[in-house]
């Protein structure tokens, strides 16, 4: 019984945690879209771009339109995604739009499209990542998504976001009649993406690096002596020599792969070197290492 009692705290204690951050999330998206995209008539794509046509054409609250448009995909998700899915999408959309309903009436802070596509995406893509840190969705593109996929799963997810964005910024351009909504709705697209991105994976990113010398050994000590970074041998055969060769792999940050690839060619400046993104890292010296 007490270890049901625990993990039903445990869970509600995980619900209110989540609760807030999708609350901060959305709050910091509804600044981006109020203080920085709506007035400069630009688009973050999803439902908000075809909101944003409402608004100027019909004058009606743009979080009332984004939620109005989602009511047809919740209907979808209770049966589609399960309920859990669907209230939080519902809660997520509803802060959304309660949020921007009461900041459209503050006067804007940037009136250079430049600058307000390049914040509003930060901002913007730090927002999104809050609201996916807490398992919700904010409806719109996401959710839409989420959609096609529960009948069409072989489609890529990233793929339908981005035809749907470019569809979606498409009107905004024919309507506004402005080609330069297009491009800057574009750069907030991007720095969206990549916020999301640094946000889940950190700017702290491993690197990979692979060295083929006839030297390895030396290289390998010094890599460990003056880095102290391991690596590791990986038998290799060269199909054009048909000579078996040593391939050391070596993974560690920006400046330990710049310092391991000055020890490697100062040791042997005829090694072979390729260096490559890694996108996680665990294991010790790296993540969860509890040692």
């Amino acid at each position: 019984m007490d270890y049901i009692k625990t993990k039903k705290k445990l869970a509600i204690k995980k619900y209110i945690y989540e609760l807030i951050i999708l609350i901060i999330g959305c709050f910091i998206m509804a600044c981006g879209t109020s203080f920085l995209l709506l007035p400069n008539q630009l688009s973050s794509g999803g439902f908000t771009g075809i909101a944003t046509i409402t608004y100027y054409l019909l004058k009606i609250p743009l979080g009332t339109v984004i939620f109005t448009l989602n009511i047809p995909l919740f209907i979808l998700s209770y049966f589609k995604l399960g309920k859990k899915f669907f209230v939080k999408s519902i809660l997520g959309t509803g802060f959304l739009s309660i949020f921007i309903n009461c900041l459209e009436r503050v006067p804007i802070f940037i009136e250079d499209r430049f600058l307000a596509s390049i914040y509003g995406g930060i901002i913007m893509g730090i927002g999104m990542s809050m609201v996916l840190k807490s398992e919700s969705s904010t409806g719109g593109t996401d959710l839409l998504t989420y959609l096609i996929k529960a009948y069409k799963p072989h489609y890529q997810t990233s793929s339908l976001i981005i035809i749907i964005d470019i569809l979606i910024v498409t009107l905004n351009v024919i309507f506004f009649k402005n080609i330069e909504i297009g491009l800057y709705s574009a750069i907030i697209i991007y720095l969206m993406g990549k916020m999301i991105d640094i946000i889940f994976e950190g700017v702290n990113f491993t690197k990979i690096m692979f060295i083929i010398s006839e030297k390895y050994e030396k290289i390998s000590k010094e890599i460990e002596d003056k880095i102290d970074r391991g690596s590791t041998g990986i038998y290799a055969k060269g199909m054009y020599t048909n000579q078996e060769k040593m391939m050391l792999l070596c993974v560690g940050s920006r400046n330990d792969i710049a310092k391991i690839k000055q020890i490697a060619l100062s040791i042997d400046h005829k090694a072979f070197i390729i260096v490559s993104n890694a996108r996680e890292t665990w294991g010790k010296g790296f993540k969860n290492n509890n040692e």
